[in-house]
């Protein structure tokens, strides 16, 4: 596989980056509702601004050109592309995105289109969002229109972005929009989720000739804290409602049985009738390749205090932690890799996320230094380049992020970027990791094609 075919990247999200909330017809999301509800985002920051990417879109793609990025992740605004979430077509919106596949593709930049990352469109919430069944019908239309009008130029989709993330943050914890707090909600947005991908995937591959379509979950290590019969029980328990509760049916497994047996009658009473045969087939479509968003392992311990699993994840001692509080530790990432091509049929792998939070320092004569980013960013890619090596089916690999953003419940606390973001000035700076990966990317010589 040579550097042109590998794809080096990075990565971001619409409702993040864009900003241009009210602008050329896009419709709420279930973002900004939540973000604008007092006490719910750090700060009570919003993405109304967010990066102004809407505005600044071709600055943003000659950075990317400058860093020699042969692929960029990004992800399509629903309520930019359908206000309401059902009718017609927003040409406005999506013509937008029309010009940034053009111009990423004039710089030689492999364009990989997320299709959900997170923001619902309001209007759908306000009908019970991914707990009404016509919200995946709803989905399904929303995709056809997009790889219909893009399908042509795009041909690297991802259906949708951490589903559990969606399903679990966002219906069960309340840590994310919509904010609800119900388990047994939560396992039916799962489910929601999983069939709206399985049912999309046909849709994207009928639209989009040659193209490749997959699915991005955010899967991770888990090992148990100590060798105890309980803290190995509680790992068990946690990689299925993390890892296994959406691998195995994607791959054909069917729900893991021990997960079924430990949520018991609210896995019945408010799941399983809607997982039907014809669902569980359609969830299981063959895809491309799957996507994995890797940041830290989980260390776990049994806790009788977690009410829905009985464990929960704990800090090793002296580990080694970004802002986020995540452990560091590269070998998982390749522990990962190895083990999903072990287990699954995946096809390929990519690593569509993969990055650190760190407190930088303010830019200095055009620059930031931000050591402790650059020396995570190395690990993690030597890990991924130690797992191609390995035989491992190794496809991709995309820094998060491309720009400090709007970090969800965060709000602008946390800075992930490469690219350093004055939120009040949108003055953008390399930092210190930017210039390492741009190094390495254009020692590998991935850029495919000049502007």
């Amino acid at each position: 596989m040579t550097a042109v075919e590998f794809a080096w990247g990075a990565a971001t999200a619409a409702y993040q980056i864009e900003g241009g909330v009210d602008e050329d017809g896009r419709g709420p999301s279930i973002w900004d509702h939540f973000s604008h509800t007092p006490g719910k985002v750090h700060n009570d920051d919003t993405g109304d601004v967010a990066c102004d990417h809407y505005h600044r879109w071709r600055e943003d793609v000659a950075l990317m050109h400058r860093l020699g990025l042969n692929a960029y992740r990004f992800s399509i605004a629903w309520p930019r592309v359908q206000p309401r979430g059902v009718g017609a077509v927003n040409a406005a919106g999506l013509d937008w995105y029309d010009r940034l596949v053009d111009a990423l593709l004039e710089a030689g930049i492999q364009p990989w289109a997320t299709l959900y990352h997170w923001d619902l469109p309001q209007a759908l919430q306000d009908r019970g969002g991914w707990d009404n069944p016509a919200t995946v019908d709803a989905f399904v239309d929303y995709t056809a229109m997009v790889t219909d009008r893009l399908g042509d130029r795009v041909k690297r989709w991802v259906t949708f972005n951490e589903p559990w993330c969606s399903a679990f943050l966002g219906h069960y914890t309340g840590e994310h929009a919509p904010g609800l707090r119900d388990a047994g909600l939560a396992l039916r947005v799962a489910h929601a989720l999983l069939l709206a991908h399985g049912r999309a995937v046909p849709v994207v591959r009928a639209n989009c000739s040659g193209a490749q379509v997959g699915i991005t979950l955010n899967v991770t290590s888990v090992v148990p804290a100590t060798t105890s019969v309980a803290d190995q029980a509680a790992a068990r328990r946690f990689d299925g409602f993390l890892n296994r509760w959406f691998l195995d049916p994607l791959y054909g497994r069917g729900y893991p049985r021990d997960m079924l047996a430990h949520y018991g009658e609210m896995a019945y009473l408010t799941f399983l009738d809607r997982a039907s045969a014809a669902d569980m087939r359609s969830i299981a479509v063959p895809t491309d390749f799957l996507g994995v968003n890797y940041y830290n392992p989980h260390s776990v311990v049994a806790d009788d205090t977690d009410a829905l699993l009985g464990a929960s994840a704990r800090r090793p001692p002296r580990a080694a932690v970004t802002q986020m509080g995540w452990v560091v530790q590269p070998a998982s990432l390749f522990d990962l890799l190895r083990h999903l091509a072990a287990e699954y049929p995946v096809g390929s792998l990519v690593v569509t996320e993969n990055g650190a939070a760190y407190p930088d320092p303010s830019p200095r004569g055009g620059r930031v230094a931000d050591g402790e980013r650059t020396r995570y960013l190395v690990e993690h890619v030597a890990a991924a380049e130690r797992a191609v090596a390995a035989g491992v089916p190794l496809c991709g690999y995309f820094a998060w992020s491309l720009l400090d953003n709007f970090e969800w419940a965060w709000g602008y606390s946390r800075r992930f970027g490469i690219i350093h973001v004055d939120f009040r000035t949108q003055q953008r700076t390399f930092k210190d990791s930017a210039r390492w990966y741009s190094g390495f990317l254009h020692l590998k010589g991935t850029l495919a094609a000049s502007p």
